[in-house]
């Protein structure tokens, strides 16, 4: 494996000599995972990283990593609407203190309730691929941003507000990265923080998102394959 080139200079506007959180934002499938951790491991010796982080990784990948040099976090996919991470992966990360950074915790903007059942993506819009955003699957994933909504009044939140902090609720080794463009958006998430569910509304809101299952896959094949074990 090459050695990347890390400058710890090459950024003065960050105004620091070190990255906190170096990520590889792919596993990739031709470099053993092994090699990877030790070069991070090296890094961190140099100090010119003070952690590291995968993506998309599977619990295979984290723990053959972890054995080389400790993780400091995993970023991948997990909402109301993809929940496949709390079989193997959650368990994983709480028990070997790494933290969850999960990405498009708001069903990449599905479950603020802004997509219609007509929705049409442009081919410049990465959703344009995404299965259950896409004719029938879209249609009967309408029924999860209802139940969303219905949370949302009996809170006095926004649905956005709702998805960030059931996401939140999970664990307290999660922080979660909803991507925003817009000042107010940011503003609104913010607020997920205001909000608290007791453990009866998480037993429900945990009932309402196993009676309400998403249809379609959140990549198509090509992209799936590019997902860690």
């Amino acid at each position: 494996m090459g050695r990347p080139l890390l400058s710890s200079s090459s950024r003065p506007d960050l105004r620091t000599d070190v990255i906190d959180l170096y990520y590889l934002h792919r596993v990739d499938p031709k470099v053993p995972v092994e090699e990877v951790a030790e070069l991070m491991g090296e890094f961190i010796r140099e100090g010119k990283i003070r952690g590291w982080g995968l993506s998309e990784a599977g619990p295979k990948t984290i723990a053959r990593a972890q054995a080389v040099t400790k993780l400091t976090a995993l970023q991948s996919e997990y909402s109301m609407m993809f929940r496949d991470p709390e079989a193997k992966i959650l368990p994983l990360l709480k028990a070997e203190n790494i933290g969850f950074v999960p990405f498009s915790p708001l069903g990449k903007g599905f479950l603020t309730g802004a997509i219609t059942a007509d929705a049409k993506f442009g081919n410049d819009d990465c959703r344009h691929i995404i299965p259950r955003l896409q004719g029938e699957n879209l249609h009967a994933n309408m029924k999860l941003v209802a139940e969303v909504q219905e949370l949302a009044r009996a809170k006095n939140a926004t649905p956005a507000q709702i998805a960030l902090a059931w996401v939140l609720a999970q664990g307290d080794f999660i922080a979660p990265i909803p991507g925003t463009t817009r000042l107010e958006r940011l503003k609104e998430n913010l607020g997920a923080l205001r909000v608290e569910f007791s453990s009866d509304e998480l037993a429900h809101i945990r009932e309402l998102l196993d009676a309400t299952p998403v249809a379609g896959d959140r990549y198509p094949a090509e992209l799936a394959k590019r997902v860690a074990e």
